[in-house]
């Protein structure tokens, strides 16, 4: 499969780049310029509250969206009759939308934390980058689900999705960071 919008990056075992080891990264936005996704099993120690002072009692956690721009905000929901100007990037999963109208449902108790994420930064390739790096074998590429997008269960979200892949993937599953180790 091919990197498109709504696809996971399942980053390879042999991946060692800080910012990437055994990380999955959902794409929105893959053209002939570039690339933009978000790292989904990377949980920062911020809240949402700790972000943003008018948030303060709301307590979401946020995820480390990548490397790029880490003095931004992001957030993908299941909310699109709520939150207008949101991106619709796979069945019922948008990216954005007006962040206001998101706070106030936040502060009055309407958003159910599995249905958003929040992100510090994204992750980003500039034009002919992530084809450089699929050419590499760098990237396993597969459908998104919302089930393993809104997973709570980040820390096990690479393995998760790879045994969910089945065949040679469950083989990697188990494959030591640093192979000298092994």
């Amino acid at each position: 499969m091919e990197p498109g919008n709504g696809t996971f990056l399942i980053a390879n075992p042999h991946l060692n780049d800080p910012n990437f080891i055994r990380t999955v990264v959902f794409l929105c936005e893959h053209d002939a310029t570039g690339s933009v996704g978000f790292v989904m099993n990377r949980k920062t120690i911020h809240r949402l509250g700790d972000l943003v002072p008018d948030l303060k009692e709301v307590d979401f956690p946020v995820y480390e969206g990548g490397p790029v721009g880490l003095d931004s905000l992001h957030f993908l929901h299941q909310y699109p009759a709520e939150i207008p100007g949101g991106k619709e990037v796979l069945r019922g999963v948008y990216w954005g939308g007006d962040f206001e109208i998101l706070a106030t449902l936040l502060s009055k108790g309407h958003i159910a934390p599995e249905k958003v994420r929040f992100f510090m930064g994204y992750s980003g390739w500039g034009e002919g980058q992530l084809d450089f790096e699929m050419a590499e074998k760098t990237w396993i590429v597969t459908r998104a689900t919302p089930e393993f997008l809104f997973s709570n269960d980040e820390k096990a979200l690479w393995k998760n999705i790879l045994n969910h892949l089945g065949g040679d993937y469950k083989l990697i599953v188990n494959a030591p960071i640093d192979p000298r180790m092994n």
